[in-house]
């Protein structure tokens, strides 16, 4: 009974969980989508809690309260310009948590193989499932185990440098040690050669010995991407955390496990994919942590900034038919989406055409400027695509860029050696004015210089996000 209602409940959470993953790819449908997916994940920790093999209910019941406790402390504390660091943060916990999983199941295949035959038969759970495991099948569960450990240890500690280089505790420039790749390869190939030895003896040393070179893997591999590519880091290791899940669910027999990790594994890998087309990088490259442009040295930027202020840019916008703006990390920072939706319905209100340019990896989430647009309303119909607003730039009269640096830098298209080069990036320098809303001259994030700041069309707007805009709403009555 317990194991029917269990299988039954695990395929009703399964169902909720592709609802939610299909409702998110839609703004419109996003906000049931979440719903979806918290009712999926309700279903399927009480299936859990009450199925076969079921115990421990003080600790359980604390475990789960804990977690609450801790999950609501940072929904209420974590900005929105917090959210890609802590996603990053949760997928170091769920690599982790793979790791301990796969210790913990081989502490009991190792307990269920000491026992005799009549000590098999009295045993519940996970380890019953063990003890009914044909040799062969037992050599499967190691490789299952290993390769849940392999992935999770590898997410963990790649999570740990995503999540220091978008919290600014870490160096966003990419860094290796000496010996570059080779160093992964070695790690690597002991890797391999630690899963033949634990298929063979299934002792603690090779297990022990390949975690922590996966654990260097994950370390090194992060390390050496620059901040311009955290956005696909950070879909990346999401892929990484749900091909590890489903790795553990196979070693622990758990359907719903290997269901959601391969969803989550397979849709992240696919963003990832999605997601390098449109920075044209090499998708295997990725995967190798082998992102960034030319290594030769980059142009110099010649001219100067030329600064403008409230009143200039207010007059620029009074003449404008057709307006674009551009946001990127520097308004979610500043929180000026609010501001930003106001100024778009005073524009629109004059009788002027307004839209939204959006990059694939503006900000430093996938979706990350969407959310906060659809947060301040903004209408979906003028929330635009890089693809779909690209070639409207020539015929635009003002272009705002609010906080972005990358995303609108002519070198990835002008200069073979920079970091980003060869990167699609949104054309503003085409329209006929732009103006860049930026706290000071620094180059940003990944550090690189921005020729869009000195070409003779472009005006530097300089100070809070905020606080401009709400100047310029002053200004514009």
């Amino acid at each position: 009974m317990e194991f029917g209602f269990t299988t039954a409940a695990y395929v009703v959470a399964a169902v909720l969980f592709i609802l939610a993953l299909g409702g998110l790819s839609g703004q419109e449908s996003a906000k049931r989508a979440v719903w979806y997916g918290i009712a999926g994940m309700a279903l399927a920790v009480v299936a859990t809690l009450i199925g076969p093999g079921s115990g421990l209910w003080f600790v359980s019941i604390i475990m789960v309260a804990l977690g609450g406790v801790i999950g609501v402390q940072l929904a209420q504390r974590v900005q929105m310009t917090q959210m890609p660091e802590l996603v990053a943060l949760m997928h170091s916990l769920v690599g982790l948590a793979a790791v301990f999983v796969g210790f913990n199941a081989h502490i009991e295949l190792g307990r269920v193989m000491a026992m005799d035959e009549t000590g098999r038969k009295a045993l519940e759970g996970f380890a019953a499932l063990i003890a009914k495991k044909e040799p062969v099948e037992i050599s499967i569960l190691k490789v299952e185990l290993f390769l849940g450990v392999f992935i999770g240890a590898i997410t963990f500690t790649g999570s740990l440098i995503a999540y220091g280089k978008l919290a600014g505790k870490v160096d966003g420039k990419a860094k290796k040690l000496p010996g570059g790749h080779a160093l992964n390869a070695g790690a690597a190939a002991i890797s391999l050669l630690t899963l033949i030895w634990y298929t063979n003896t299934g002792g603690w040393f090779p297990l022990i010995l390949m975690t922590l070179a996966a654990l260097f893997i994950g370390y090194h591999l992060i390390m050496g991407i620059g901040g311009a590519d955290m956005p696909v880091v950070v879909s990346m290791l999401n892929s990484y955390s749900g091909w590890a899940a489903a790795a553990i669910g196979f070693s622990l027999g758990n359907d719903l496990l290997i269901v959601v990790g391969a969803l989550v594994g397979s849709s992240g890998a696919i963003l990832s994919y999605i997601m390098c087309k449109a920075m044209n990088r090499n998708f295997v490259s990725v995967i190798l942590g082998g992102f960034g442009g030319g290594g030769g040295e980059q142009q110099a930027v010649e001219g100067e900034m030329i600064a403008i202020d409230a009143d200039g840019v207010a007059d620029a916008l009074k003449e404008a038919d057709s307006v674009i703006i551009v946001p990127g990390y520097g308004m979610a920072v500043a929180q000026a989406q609010q501001a930003v939706s106001e100024l778009t319905n005073k524009l629109r209100g004059d009788g002027k055409e307004v839209r939204f340019a959006i990059h694939p990896v503006a900000g430093r989430l996938p979706g990350h400027m969407n959310v906060l647009l659809a947060e301040a309303r903004v209408p979906y119909d003028i929330v635009l695509e890089m693809d779909e607003i690209n070639e409207d730039f020539p015929q635009t009269d003002v272009v705002i860029v609010i906080g972005s640096n990358d995303i609108v830098n002519p070198a990835a298209q002008d200069d073979p050696n920079s970091p980003i080069a060869g990167m699609p990036v949104l054309e503003v320098w085409k329209a006929k004015q732009v103006f860049v809303s930026k706290r000071g001259q620094g180059a940003g994030y990944s550090g690189i210089e921005n020729p869009l700041f000195y070409k003779d069309n472009t005006r530097m707007f300089y100070g809070d996000a905020k606080a401009s805009v709400n100047a310029l709403l002053q200004k514009l009555g």
